[in-house]
């Protein structure tokens, strides 16, 4: 029998599989993230540089209007995912999301263009008038976002059926290589996007994101017939309505001993203050703390190749699964590296701080690379892995979706981690004291900083790992829920089919013959293979022998 999510996705297709999907449609759909992810931190990594510089906007004015537009492209992708799924598809809402990024791009470097275009005007009128054009396009760069992040990922995962092995195998692999796309685009965009900024003026320097984004459209367009499109399955917040009702309805019920029939079936701030308090140079070159962030991108970019070609293959052949190790198994190492990456924090703190306070040389900021490279390695192991888990566990009619909330608990990590430096500033500073993190690093204990988020990162290592050893997979639910076979002529449990002798009477009964093709079709149908009186027929080697169904 065919697993739940080859059944999924197998249904709704409305193109031949043989010529469409697959890595064809999915070079195209790579393309485009590199390039909306190319377009968007090349507009977001400088962009209180530019708010400070050219609008004259304060510092902290400057920080939570970049937050607050930042916080909307997080939330937008939930809006544009529903949309995706109830009503205009994910390929039309990428297309539509596309245009309006281009847009908005267009609308932000026009605000660079003011001063050049208007003359004979107050320093404080252009200033308003620049910063009611800039937020107009970042907004709609907002929106734009929105319909283009969750839809690239969950689009590009329709492109490989569930039912072929060799495409399912392909799939775990284009998770991977989405988050090399996403990389790649980011060590750009930090480097030579910025580059271009500061050299070459902001006019030029946010036009090409607009133009990056442009050629993305086009990637996206040109393969449109290489798509495998599936058909919408209906609101999403409908399906969430009749679990909150049912759960409602059935408060006291008790749950049954099989638990399977339950599942349905078908940036770091702290560290860059810190290396702005270590020796910068290394040999004859200055490397910036905020350029240290490089290094987890470059980790990552270089293990995602060795554990698609190389780690992959060779657990798969000592293991048995497709992926080679569980995506639970995946996530949870990943998540164990930021553990280490935060204790390699801690024990590179305590060498700097004892240093400065004994007078002695400042630490070489070159012991910060080997936490940024752990990080590096947790990032390639549960990114890639959560990406896979939300698509394959999702429902039907919510892959979008849950991709989607995927951001939303990016954002929520986000504030979360804000509000627990606020505390923990607030908690140590009382009574006169410095606190963990004061200005003077030397005053403070931001090692201490460093181990109390190890121990959050332990503590929430348990709780993922208590969840995940209790979670059951749709797969497996569905291999225990499989109904037995109905049929008299074997096959195995799971296939329903009529039993050809219990038609009704008004319909002539099938000869003997006739019921061998029966069978043959339905096996087929099901991707099974023949049953054993079939196979001298199907191959040809012993015609005309008669071959007897018991």
């Amino acid at each position: 029998m065919a697993s739940t999510e080859q059944q999924e996705h197998a249904a709704p297709l409305l193109q031949p599989e043989h010529r469409t999907g697959g890595w064809r449609a999915c070079r195209s759909i790579l393309g485009t993230e590199f390039c909306q992810c190319l377009a968007y931190f090349g507009m977001t990594i400088n962009l209180v540089t530019y708010l400070t510089t050219e609008l004259h906007q304060s510092n902290v004015a400057a920080a939570k209007n970049v937050s607050t537009w930042q916080a909307t492209c997080f939330l937008t992708p939930l809006a544009g995912a529903i949309v995706a799924d109830s009503y205009w598809g994910k390929y039309h809402t990428m297309v539509v999301g596309c245009c309006i990024g281009v847009a908005g791009l267009l609308m932000a470097s026009l605000s660079a263009l003011l001063p050049l275009l208007i003359k004979n005007i107050s320093t404080l009128a252009m200033a308003s008038a620049q910063e009611f054009v800039l937020f107009l396009g970042l907004y709609m760069i907002a929106f734009g976002v929105g319909g283009l992040r969750p839809c690239l990922m969950s689009f590009g995962a329709d492109q490989f059926d569930a039912g072929d092995p060799s495409e399912r195998n392909s799939k775990g692999s284009y998770f991977n290589w989405y988050l090399f796309a996403m990389n790649c685009a980011s060590v750009i965009s930090t480097t030579a996007m910025v580059w271009l900024q500061d050299h070459y003026g902001w006019a030029l320097g946010l036009a090409i994101p607009a133009m990056v984004l442009a050629v993305g459209l086009s990637f996206l367009v040109a393969a449109t017939p290489a798509y495998r499109f599936q058909r919408n399955r209906g609101s999403p917040f409908t399906r969430v309505c009749q679990v909150v009702v049912a759960a409602v309805r059935k408060f006291n019920v008790a749950p049954p001993v099989d638990v399977a029939l339950l599942y349905e079936v078908p940036e770091d701030d702290c560290s860059m203050e810190r290396g702005m308090a270590m020796d910068a140079r290394v040999g004859s070159l200055r490397v910036p703390p905020a350029s240290l962030a490089t290094f987890e991108l470059l980790t990552s970019m270089a293990l995602i190749p060795l554990y698609d070609r190389a780690f992959v293959p060779a657990a798969r052949r000592l293991t048995g699964r497709e992926k080679g190790i569980p995506d639970l198994l995946r996530i949870g190492a990943g998540l164990t590296m930021a553990v280490l990456a935060m204790a390699a924090a801690a024990l590179v703190e305590t060498k700097r701080a004892r240093a400065a306070r004994m007078g002695m040389e400042k630490t070489s900021i070159v012991w910060q690379v080997p936490q940024y490279a752990v990080m590096g390695v947790g990032e390639m192991l549960a990114s890639a892995g959560q990406l896979d888990f939300f698509y394959s566990q999702a429902p039907p009619a919510m892959k979008t979706v849950c991709m989607a909330l995927g951001f939303l608990a990016v954002a929520a990590g986000v504030y979360l981690s804000s509000l627990v430096l606020t505390a923990v500033s607030w908690a140590t500073a009382t009574g006169g004291r410095p606190g963990w993190i004061p200005d003077d690093l030397n005053e403070g204990h931001l090692d201490r900083f460093f181990w109390m988020m190890a121990g959050l990162g332990c503590l929430n290592l348990v709780a993922f790992t208590s969840c995940a050893m209790r979670y059951k997979s749709r797969k497996d639910c569905a291999r225990r829920c499989k109904p037995q076979d109905s049929g008299t002529h074997g096959g195995g449990p799971g296939i329903r089919r009529r039993n050809v002798s219990q038609l009704p009477p008004k319909w002539p009964q099938p000869t003997q013959s006739e019921q061998h093709g029966m069978e043959i079709t339905t096996r087929r149908r099901n991707g099974l293979n023949p049953p054993k009186w079939a196979l001298p027929r199907i191959s040809g080697l012993a015609q005309g022998l008669r071959v007897g169904t018991g």
